[in-house]
């Protein structure tokens, strides 16, 4: 994924341009052409000041107005072509720009399910949208003025030195000087905005978790504390900044003094040269020349210097698509092959979170026979949700295998390994389509009647019964709006209407209110019938009926049995049992807690 370091800025944006790649180059060969016309209209200005000078203005009025009318021809010839330049670059800009979003969307639809896991949705969205909005800005805008503020400069210089080399030497210190300090900033600049994306990656990343979450802020009253990291990610943000910008303040105060400062040098050198018997007309008409045309390379020197700072920018935001994908690409058969059961195994299955330090799955070993239900419990963070999602290659484990059907998934096409598993996970992902579009969603082919079922089954009729348009009413239009309950039997007759053969359930009633709960394990029981099903659950009783119950701690199995045995063990399942229908029992009275 990550590119060499020696190449362009240019050069990498070229795999976004798509067939806009010709654009650029006449672009810039524009640029250059507006460059040299720009000149012109200063030559023309300076025969005009000659003849007025040595003339007056009476006795030589026509030369004097063919000169300005020619000066003016010129001035309007090179707008005309820079806007031509800034045409095509802006096409090619937006070209680019939809290419980056493009490609960074086919790279998002490549990566593993687990990516999704590791990295949030204001991330992904921060690093996609406003890197497609720089790379724009700087082609659009900046790449245009490359060949114009270089080939400037040169043509200024050279004709400075032909005209009055000892002023052009005074014209040069200033702006020596200031390119020198140009130089310093861009590449103290260059650290800075690894330090800025960062900080803004950060705090865009915080905002967007925290709206999402403002509802459960405000229900549990935490709205304080919960606000601290976001306002932190602030703090941090506008101190990076502000110690940033003030660092800035002498040097560029400077720069713009020592840049505005031709003049300064100017006169002493032309006092001089008149004083050595030099014609005063023309040292005046030299002075006057100089005075006007020196500005133009101090503005092309800005030109180089915003050229630049977009230029890292706009690095920056490739090497951030980059980093975000740098992330090894799960390799996948291409034929299909043939599945006999749908027996589920894990063997010796190691597994580690990147920087993690230690294993998430620590060498574990079990088997869900084809049409068994086996749930795993046990305390937060040890391991349950990865061992479920590793069974649909979320990553790949570390060491070991895991088989469905005797062939490790590995071996197992991405489109039928997601074929045979049916997923239902806590945070129910609903679009805002019509409820049929959300329940077919993923199946190619169906019938009215499988539908209709899959919505019974998922007990969900009540739902669309309520609904103004029943099933085809879109979610989140007129008002419409489901509870999340309700969205879980959305999910759940997705899932149904799937048949998949394999189900992988994983906290389905966390968010459930006690009917919706009900309903959502009725839902369960039809969902899992007859299939291979791996079921999560904190609330015990949704699993005392399971055919299999695996206690996972710290990564591995510590029991394992049916609710009945487990519970005569007397073990860890026993004393999680034992607090769970404590939980239960507890009633507020007037005296206090029971």
């Amino acid at each position: 994924m990550k590119k060499e370091k020696q190449e362009s800025v240019l050069n990498r944006l070229k795999v976004f341009m798509g067939d806009k790649k010709y654009l650029f180059p006449i672009s810039l060969t524009l640029s250059g052409l507006s460059a040299i016309t720009g000149i012109l209209p200063f030559i023309y200005i300076r025969q005009v000041i000659v003849e007025i000078l040595d003339k007056g203005l009476s006795s030589n009025y026509q030369s004097i107005l063919n000169s300005a009318l020619f000066a003016l021809l010129f001035a309007a010839l090179t707008v005309l072509i820079y806007f031509l330049a800034l045409v095509l670059s802006h096409i090619a800009a937006f070209r680019v720009e939809v290419g980056f979003q493009k490609v960074a969307m086919e790279k998002i639809m490549q990566m593993p399910l687990g990516f999704f896991d590791m990295h949030s949705t204001g991330k992904i969205r921060k690093v996609v949208n406003d890197g497609a909005s720089v790379t724009h800005s700087f082609l659009a805008h900046n790449l245009p003025d490359l060949a114009n503020a270089m080939i400037t400069p040169i043509i200024i210089l050279i004709l400075m030195f032909y005209i009055d080399w000892r002023l052009a030497a005074a014209c040069m210190i200033p702006l020596i000087v200031g390119f020198t300090i140009v130089g310093v900033l861009s590449s103290v600049g260059s650290k800075f905005q690894q330090l800025y994306f960062d900080s803004l990656e950060e705090m865009s990343s915080e905002s967007v978790e925290y709206v999402r979450a403002i509802p459960v802020v405000k229900t549990f009253g935490q709205s304080i504390k919960s606000f601290e990291r976001f306002y932190n990610s602030i703090i941090n943000y506008r101190d990076m900044v502000l110690k940033y910008t003030l660092s800035w303040h002498k040097p560029y105060s400077f720069y713009l003094a020592i840049a505005q400062a031709t003049a300064f040098f100017l006169i002493p050198f032309a006092i001089l040269l008149i004083g050595r018997g030099a014609n005063i007309n023309q040292v005046l008409a030299d002075f006057i020349f100089y005075l006007i045309i020196a500005p133009t390379i101090t503005i092309a020197l800005m030109r180089i210097m915003y050229l630049n700072q977009n230029k890292m920018i706009a690095k920056q935001a490739i090497d951030r698509l980059d980093a975000l994908f740098d992330m090894k690409n799960l390799e996948y058969k291409k034929e299909n092959v043939h599945i006999k059961n749908y027996d589920i195994e894990f063997k010796n299955v190691v597994f580690e979170y990147e920087g993690a330090g230690r294993n998430a799955v620590d060498n574990i070993s079990f088997k869900v026979n084809s049409g068994e239900s086996v749930a795993l419990v046990g305390m937060s963070g040890g391991g349950k949700t990865t061992i479920a999602r590793l069974c649909a290659r979320f990553w790949d484990v570390k060491s070991g295998e895991i088989k469905i059907g005797g062939i490790n998934v590995k071996d197992i096409p991405k489109k039928q390994l997601m074929d045979v598993v049916s997923f239902v996970f806590q945070n129910t992902k609903l679009f805002k389509m019509s409820i049929r579009d959300n329940i077919v969603f993923g199946k190619e082919n169906y019938s009215e009647e499988d539908l209709l079922k899959a919505v019974k089954l998922s007990q969900s009729e009540d739902i669309i019964s309520q609904l103004p348009d029943g099933l085809d009413t879109v979610i989140g239009t007129k008002g419409t709006y489901l509870s999340g309950g309700e969205q879980q039997r959305i999910a759940l007759a997705r899932a149904i209407l799937k048949d998949a053969p394999i189900v992988l359930l994983d906290e389905a009633t966390a968010f459930a209110d006690p009917e919706n709960e009900y309903l959502i394990q009725k839902a369960l029981k039809e969902l899992a019938a007859g299939k291979t099903s791996i079921m999560i659950a904190h609330r015990l009783t949704s699993v005392v009926d399971t055919d299999r119950i695996l206690v996972i701690s710290d990564g591995k199995i510590v029991e394992e049995g049916t609710h009945e045995e487990l519970l005569n063990k007397g073990g860890q399942y026993k004393m999680m049992w034992d607090d769970y229908q404590k939980s239960i029992d507890w009633k507020i009275n007037k005296g206090g807690a029971k």
